[in-house]
């Protein structure tokens, strides 16, 4: 395999919050710690509950936050807010809300040239109007939508507009930050079969961020699963789905809905209370909902254990 386009080594972002005159502030580790390679091709996607540190690591991945720990890398070259203004060209976002992303006092060529405006001031008008054309058809719009606002627009066209104003800048990773859960179940497929198509043009690497796994399920080929900001499972899409080894991994997976009407299967529901942030517990986080816990569980904090499928659990699924 090539070398990653992108390499994060325990990347972490603290906060601070609250305090006062007679308090001292608590700390919120959105990201504790979280390791991972990008490579072009391919898709990684970083998938569990809201609150879990998802968008976080998005943020510091495009470089809109500094991480407060860890290594991230681009080319080799590392990711450093001196080298932000030469390394923000590679590395593109694709938000949520798609209508909200767009302005809509503008027209869509206008939307779509304004990247090049900024960061290809040596390319002319002409250049820049060409050059967004053609990503309009390459996204699957029509000629007439370069002089349309985005109000004209259905969702699923809004975010065809949205990732070809991602890719005018010819990235090498694309962050999909919940790209479909937006839309229409009916329009969903054909937005991820659109992703698809461009990444194996383009040799794009995608982060993929998502609540969704039957989603992620059909479109990534790694996957990062994240709990009160700690990554707890890691390995390829099908070794995660067809055995899951921490207990977090399986409730998730026990509620992906399943298209088939006769395939039975054990619904597992969490009980207890979701930990706060300012005081994670300091053995496993997931200790207080997990069925299988023991005392070591709620005194030792486990780490990642594997290579290519990896859990931290002390009792990991399918362990003697």
């Amino acid at each position: 395999m090539t070398a990653p386009v992108m390499t994060a080594t325990g990347l972490a972002r603290h906060y601070e919050v609250g305090g006062g005159l007679f308090s001292k502030p608590g700390t919120v580790k959105a990201v504790a710690r979280v390791d991972f390679n990008l490579f072009a091709g391919r898709t990684l996607a970083v998938v569990g509950e809201s609150g879990c540190g998802k968008s976080t690591l998005a943020r510091m991945v495009t470089m809109i936050e500094e991480p407060t720990a860890g290594d991230l890398t681009l080319d080799g070259e590392p990711v450093i807010p001196a080298n932000w203004p030469s390394l923000r060209t590679d590395v593109q976002i694709v938000f949520q809300d798609p209508y909200g992303s767009l302005n809509p006092r503008q027209r869509i060529g206008t939307i779509l040239m304004e990247p090049l405006a900024i960061n290809r001031p040596d390319l002319s008008a002409a250049d820049r109007e060409a050059r967004a054309r053609e990503m309009i058809a390459m996204v699957g719009l029509r000629p007439e939508h370069f002089d349309r606002y985005p109000h004209m627009f259905s969702g699923g066209q809004r975010q065809r507009i949205a990732i070809a104003r991602a890719l005018m800048l010819d990235p090498k990773v694309l962050v999909l930050d919940e790209p479909v859960s937006a839309l229409d179940v009916s329009i969903q497929s054909a937005i991820l079969n659109l992703l698809v198509d461009l990444q194996e043009r383009m040799g794009l690497a995608y982060l993929f961020i998502s609540h969704d796994l039957s989603v992620v399920r059909h479109v990534a080929d790694d996957i990062i699963v994240m709990y009160l900001g700690q990554a707890v499972e890691t390995g390829s899409t099908e070794a995660v789905f067809a055995a899951p080894r921490h207990p977090y991994t399986k409730a998730l997976l026990s509620a992906t809905p399943r298209a088939d009407p006769k395939g039975r299967k054990e619904r597992i529901k969490l009980t207890g209370e979701l930990p706060s942030p300012l005081a994670v517990p300091p053995g496993c986080p997931f200790a207080p909902r997990c069925w299988k816990v023991q005392d070591i569980c709620r005194s030792d904090r486990p780490v990642l254990t594997g290579d290519a499928h990896a859990a931290a659990c002390h009792f990991p699924e399918g362990a003697d």
